[in-house]
């Protein structure tokens, strides 16, 4: 905003008491950017900020020319007839949905859209009049300041806000008794703490609340407003009981949201109380100002509604992937061979999922169906491969790093630092098995089917200009790092949903369903049922997270055709088999081609870019979902670097033992 170029006295000539709301409203709104706004000169070195100053250059002009007071609080007399103060101590700064979705909705509305002063809603108006930086003022104002301005802005005192308060206390309560029945709360709420039926006697606490205060009854309005305080907190706890529930059964966004939006209101009715009971109310009004320019700061950005209330459900879904990502994690000799076992069989299927990937870009199919059978390809052999309890490497990362950062949950002391140390050298360790029993598997296998093929029928099964084409794509020297990096998104994204989904599942209870619907059970029989469900809750997670990485895979690439964006698809295990099959079609001349390896070294670091750009996307949203901070991340690091200097080798070698 540019710096208003106004005097005083012309804003005490512009003020008219008998104009409109609107007008009146907008010399409101330059009266007040008048007074955070000061001359570049008194900025410098100044010992009083310039709003004080002002403020005090208000005040005294007002005090000493009766003609200017009269003018001032005649607008603001009509000011305060015309507005509804309720609407701002009960309504601003909460959403009038119980939806995530709506209120970000709403913020985007008054982000974007311009609002007007010709509004008798003092919340929608508040934005306008404040700006979050006045709370740097409005902090200083010593005791004396504020009963000047009281005196000046409101000639009746506290008592012409007191009507107003207790209005709001009754809105707000209203709201919070609502929310405390609404079904999806209710049901997750504890038992116990709902045995006091604390929401049900909101209602009946802050109606006596308001007419002891209304009669002047001084010792039954601070009596009563103790019932209702120990009523909010009862309802606050019982609100939290819902929390736990989430943890186990799976995490709604709108439940969290509308948990935290009652916490507030709860809140907000205790600041009311304050002002509405204080014998000096003038602190307690300060404090309430400061509360709503933080609302308004708060409201002025979606960064942190969506951070705060996807918090939970970060933390949810990296919890259900460290599930499934602890059996990734290889600890000792056995699950290492384990893991290079269950690497050679992954590897064996993608061989045979490369020559599928040939056949259908063979069809010569329009883009789109090109990759969504390709997807098709990918999710089928990704789906076998995990019912075969195989493994694809480069699945592992996005998985196991919610399983690494579930290890620091204790704490981030010495002892839980170097436990978590070992497992990122478990970690590589199991990478290393993954990638080599992969890669040595698929790669012969590929050679072997191509050259059996063609001495079979004589002709190959990859023909020459395909095999062309695949030395030309995978070279390191194009923009194949950018390519494996794009797929270590895409490893991260599936585990995302893979996680998602079974929040979801488990949410929603359909494991349950299964086992007990009375169709299902009527037609499966009990122990088939009891199976079913059993199966579906073990795997529902990693059948969404191939199916989802296939088809990402697939279609990606072709629906970013659409908009002329050059992207692909470059993982490790595929192209390994791609550059095998290439080199059946161009004989084992091609060994001595500068563009095989090339090709050679590409897939090397495409295999680094898919494993780290994964791991690192996941384990930075495993870190966030436990509110480890980034000094915290530092001290990681550094012990992770430590243990390389001292001990490079445990990255590295199968454990003994």
């Amino acid at each position: 905003m540019t710096q208003p170029t106004w005097d005083l006295s012309a804003l005490v000539n512009a003020a008219d008491p008998a104009a409109g709301p609107a007008a009146r409203h907008l010399w409101l709104v330059r009266l007040l950017e008048w007074l955070r706004h000061a001359p570049a000169s008194r900025r410098a070195g100044a010992s009083i900020g310039p709003p004080l100053a002002r403020l005090g250059l208000l005040l005294n002009a007002a005090e000493g020319q009766p003609e200017f007071r009269g003018r001032l609080q005649g607008m603001l007399a009509g000011f305060w007839r015309g507005i509804d103060k309720a609407a701002l101590f009960a309504e601003f700064g909460f959403g009038a949905r119980h939806s995530l979705f709506g209120e970000v909705g709403r913020r985007l509305r008054v982000q974007w859209l311009p609002q007007t002063p010709e509004t008798q809603d003092l919340a929608e108006l508040f934005q306008l009049l404040f700006q979050p930086g006045d709370a740097r003022w409005i902090e200083q104002l010593d005791d004396p300041t504020l009963e000047r301005i009281a005196t000046l802005v409101d000639p009746e005192g506290a008592s012409g806000w007191r009507p107003a308060m207790l209005d709001a206390i009754t809105i707000l309560v209203s709201a919070v008794h609502a929310s405390g029945y609404l079904p999806p709360l209710r049901r997750r709420m504890d038992r116990q703490a709902l045995s006091g039926e604390p929401f049900r006697q909101l209602t009946r606490a802050a109606d006596a609340v308001r007419e002891a205060v209304v009669e002047g009854r001084v010792a039954d309005a601070l009596r009563e407003a103790n019932v209702l305080r120990a009523l909010l907190d009862a309802c606050r706890q019982a609100a939290a009981s819902v929390t736990g529930h989430l943890e186990e059964y799976g995490v709604s966004v709108d439940i969290v949201y509308e948990l935290d939006q009652m916490r507030q209101r709860t809140l907000r009715i205790e600041m009311l109380l304050d002002c509405v009971l204080a014998p000096q109310p003038l602190p307690a009004l300060r404090a309430l100002v400061l509360e709503l320019l933080h609302v308004a700061d708060d409201e002025r950005g979606l960064r942190r509604l969506l951070a705060r209330h996807y918090s939970l459900l970060a933390r949810q879904v990296a919890e259900r992937s460290a599930e499934t990502g602890s059996h990734y994690i290889t600890r000792d000799l056995g699950e290492w061979r384990e893991m290079l076992r269950a690497a050679a069989g992954g590897g064996a299927v993608i061989a045979g999922t490369t020559y599928l990937k040939f056949a259908i870009a063979a069809l010569g199919l329009a883009a789109f169906w090109t990759g969504f059978w390709s997807g098709v390809n990918y999710a089928a052999s990704f789906v076998v491969i995990m019912l075969l309890h195989w493994t694809v490497a480069t699945k592992q990362p996005a998985m196991t790093a919610p399983a690494m950062a579930e290890s620091l949950a204790a704490g981030t002391g010495d002892a839980e630092i170097e436990a978590f140390v070992d497992r990122v050298a478990q970690l590589i360790r199991s990478q290393a098995a993954g990638i080599i029993g992969n890669l040595a598997v698929c790669g012969p296998i590929a050679l072997t089917i191509q050259l059996a093929w063609e001495g079979i029928f004589g002709v190959p099964l990859v023909g020459e200009h395909q095999a062309e084409y695949v030395l030309h794509s995978l070279t390191l020297l194009g923009p194949t790092l950018l390519y494996a990096a794009f797929t270590g998104v895409l490893l991260f994204a599936s585990s995302l949903i893979a996680g998602w989904a079974e929040n979801w599942f488990v949410y929603h209870r359909l494991d349950s369903a299964i086992a007990w619907n009375p169709r299902f059970v009527a037609r499966l029989g009990q122990a088939r049922a009891q199976r079913w469900a059993a199966w579906w809750r073990a795997n529902v997670s990693g059948l969404v997270a191939n199916v989802s990485l296939g088809m990402m895979l697939g279609l990606v690439p072709a629906l970013a055709s659409f908009f002329a964006l050059p992207l692909e698809v470059r993982h490790v295990t595929l192209s390994t088999g791609q550059l095998a099959a290439a080199a059946g079609a161009l004989g084992f001349e091609v060994l001595r081609q500068p563009a095989f390896w090339w090709c050679s070294a590409g897939i090397l670091l495409t295999g680094v870019l898919n494993l780290t750009v994964s791991f690192w996307l996941a384990f930075k949203v495993a870190l966030r979902s436990r509110s480890i901070q980034v000094r915290e991340r530092q001290r990681i690091t550094a012990a992770i670097w430590r243990r390389l200097r001292r001990d490079p080798l445990s990255f590295v070698r199968p454990p003994q033992g």
